[in-house]
């Protein structure tokens, strides 16, 4: 044979094996991420809720197709669920939440922490048991315990029907002046819930418990929230309701002997 000839033979073959391999390199399995921390159900990273024998031995992805991003047995006013995947699924609409918002939020309570690298990841953190759904570590105020709204220190801009609704299970009580607000809830068999007094230390809630006559102030102090009585001195302002500009204050322990403390208890 022409030597001519074989060297396009060869070529031409080996061309062909080229271009068929290259083809064969894009058909990439996609990989889905999935929670692990439910018995029964796991939701993958793209919003889908199925039994573990549905899973796609390959992707690890739900194979069935249906209800994305579903919201089962969630508040979606509370942004709070009874069941944890459910609410992941729920939490990764973006409709629902805000990406940029998810992505700034620190994965714990330290200066130092870090935050979260994706919305899957801020959806299966936030979504686990928090403090703010917890009584003394030990009891869930509700069965709604899965939430994934952002944490209270991030709360700018709820409204007052929101923090309404994230109370519920809480009673909100008035203490008599100079008491703290662990004497008030273990003088009704509760516990104080500290946890929830980011929610009461707003003026509009403190007004719908307190009468906040002499008006509703900026303050300092870990007695507050909390209403300064008819009969202090003057330059306390009586009669006015004092919120604090620093939550870190914010404790069940504290009280002062001209005010009255708004209380969460559970």
């Amino acid at each position: 044979m022409d030597f001519k000839l074989k060297l396009v033979l060869i070529l031409g073959l080996t061309s062909t094996t080229f271009a068929i391999r290259k083809d064969i390199s894009f058909l990439e399995t996609q990989i889905c991420r999935t929670t692990v921390q439910g018995r029964y159900l796991i939701t993958d990273y793209t919003g889908y809720v199925c039994d573990a024998l549905s899973l796609d031995p390959k992707s690890h992805c739900c194979r069935v197709k249906r209800d994305q991003y579903s919201c089962q047995g969630c508040n979606l006013v509370s942004q709070c669920c009874n069941s944890y995947e459910y609410c992941v699924s729920c939490c990764l609409n973006p409709e629902r939440t805000h990406v940029n918002q998810a992505l700034k939020v620190k994965i714990a309570k330290p200066v130092t922490s870090g935050t979260y690298s994706s919305l899957f990841d801020y959806c299966a953190g936030r979504c686990r048991h928090n403090y703010e759904s917890v009584v003394h570590e030990n009891a869930y105020l509700s069965e709604f315990h899965h939430c994934f709204a952002p944490p209270s220190n991030n709360s700018v801009g709820i409204s007052d029907t929101q923090i309404e609704v994230r109370l519920i299970g809480i009673n909100v009580m008035v203490g008599k002046q100079g008491e703290s607000c662990d004497s008030v809830c273990k003088s009704v068999g509760q516990s104080c819930v500290v946890s929830k007094f980011a929610f009461i230390n707003e003026c509009g809630i403190m007004q719908k418990y307190m009468k906040c006559r002499g008006s509703c102030l900026a303050s300092i102090g870990s007695d507050q929230p909390a209403e300064v009585a008819d009969d202090a001195p003057r330059n306390l302002n009586p009669g006015a309701c004092l919120y604090t500009r620093r939550p870190t204050m914010l404790s069940c322990d504290g009280s002062h002997q001209h005010t009255r403390r708004l209380c969460p208890c559970a």
